[in-house]
């Protein structure tokens, strides 16, 4: 298990500069045995690290109660130890910031006074791959006491030690601050889109364009809320059926389905702008003949009638180009345009808000909630002349294209920050961040302060200490 380190450093095993301490866990079955945080004796499972990102830990969700502690193995580290989970997962690591026990999915290290804790932290989260690849186990990888003590454990002078724990303190803090505002990018570009698409379909994306901005207001009709919608003067108001075909598919029966044939489209299979196979179902080839008015061919626009939106968003999907046709099950409606264009043009439409008004206005009240097929023909949509459907579409496209683009960039960004973190441990444990320091201080490096002096110093220290005891609890 070598590493790359520095060379005028040491790299003994960790059971070599630390006592390697297991935990334990009382009965379960006894809820005596536990009580609530801050109470009692504090104490530590892997379960409380899993959404855990501080570098110190006072307590878990429960302590121990004395007769917990006294009734289980659990041992009392010291401030300063370093706790470092061995089971599901391995590798969690957090430095004890007062005594604490933890229970038995834990190796914990104890080093002397010449170890800097949060040096020694960020080094085992450094190393934290390594040691899982050194689980065994079937039902959960786990690392050994006697596999704990062999990991290797990167030894630099300790006026070292602390510049590095500084400067990965700094490093690393800047990364934790990149991270969040990557991570609330994808959501302002969500508002962005809803943006164009509310501008495209309410004639102000295409306001210049037209050459006027005169609106009239237009009632929907709603019964749960008053809503009305503005409208360019030049746009024609419809009723959804008067502009295209709504198409609500069949009751098949469940002896018609077969285990291979033509795809059955039902409402697990359209998702919100996006077309899933899952679960699928088929139906005889002979039923295209007899059902030609449920056919679903490619880039048909689709919408499921059954729960029809969450989180604001409308399950609607074209059909995949790459699936061979398919037949309209019950809950699920295709439209037919005149042409590609307005079909484009209305999908951009049925992702309105005074669409999605409609559609939530008239949800049947029940467990799931469905859509008629005849309510829905009934909406009302604003359609502009096809001139300036095409205008429309074009800008739709190159604004949603842009934000495409922007989206990938912060994916990969985001891929590039999450291996950051690691890139800048491997540099620090190499020597990187302070080679400039050390040309500075060479007397905080070598002869008795050198790393090899540190190492018998330590070793020396350890084998004349008095091997840490099971604390008693008054």
């Amino acid at each position: 298990m070598s590493l790359n380190y520095f060379a005028d450093w040491v790299c003994p095993q960790i059971g070599d500069v630390a006592d390697v301490i297991a935990g334990g866990t009382p009965s379960a079955g006894n809820p005596e045995n536990f009580s609530a945080p801050g109470q009692d004796i504090a104490w530590l499972t892997p379960a409380d690290l899993s959404k855990y990102d501080g570098k110190y830990i006072s307590h878990g969700a429960r302590d121990l109660s004395k007769l917990g502690y006294e009734s289980s193995s659990a041992k009392l580290m010291p401030t300063g130890a370093l706790l470092f989970s061995s089971r599901a997962p391995i590798g969690y690591v957090v430095i004890a910031a007062n005594e604490i026990a933890t229970n038995q999915g834990f190796k914990n290290f104890v080093f002397t006074k010449d170890v800097d804790s949060t040096y020694a932290y960020y080094f085992l989260k450094s190393i934290r791959q390594l040691a899982e690849s050194l689980g065994t186990g079937t039902t959960f990888k786990e690392i050994s006491g006697s596999t704990a003590k062999t990991l290797p454990f990167v030894l630099a002078p300790l006026a070292e030690q602390q510049q590095i724990a500084q400067k990965l303190d700094e490093l690393l803090a800047q990364v934790d601050t990149l991270k969040p505002r990557l991570d609330a990018i994808p959501n302002i570009l969500k508002r962005f889109r809803q943006s164009v698409l509310a501008a495209a379909v309410s004639g102000r994306l295409t306001e210049e364009w037209r050459g006027s901005d005169e609106y009239e207001a237009v009632d929907l009709g709603l019964s749960k809320k008053s809503e009305a919608i503005l409208f360019p003067l030049s746009w024609k108001k419809h009723r959804l059926n008067d502009v295209c075909e709504v198409i609500s598919g069949n009751a098949f029966k469940s002896g018609d389905f077969i285990a291979s044939g033509i795809p059955a489209i039902k409402i697990s299979n359209v998702q919100y702008g996006q077309f899933e196979i899952k679960n699928q179902e088929y139906l005889p080839e002979q039923y295209l003949q007899q059902y030609k008015k449920f056919v679903v061919s490619s880039s048909d626009l689709l919408m499921a009638l059954t729960r029809p939106i969450t989180n604001n968003t409308l399950k609607i999907c074209r059909y995949p180009n790459d699936v061979p046709q398919g037949l309209l099950n019950q809950r699920v409606c295709k439209f037919n345009f005149k042409n590609e264009l307005e079909k484009t043009f209305f999908e951009c439409l049925f992702q309105s808000d005074y669409f999605k008004h409609q559609v939530e206005d008239n949800l049947s009240e029940t467990l799931q909630p469905n859509l008629s097929p005849t309510d829905l023909k009934r909406f009302i949509v604003g359609v502009p002349p096809i001139e300036e459907q095409t205008e429309i579409v074009r800008r739709v496209e190159q604004l949603f294209a842009y934000a495409d683009q922007i989206e990938q960039r912060v994916k990969d960004a985001q891929a590039r920050v999450n291996h950051l973190t690691q890139s800048i441990l491997a540099k620090a444990f190499r020597g990187e961040l302070t080679a400039d320091w050390r040309a500075q201080n060479p007397a905080l490096i070598s002869g008795e302060n050198s790393a090899a002096a540190l190492l018998e110093r330590i070793r020396a220290e350890r084998e004349v200490a008095v091997k840490p005891k099971r604390k008693a609890r008054a």
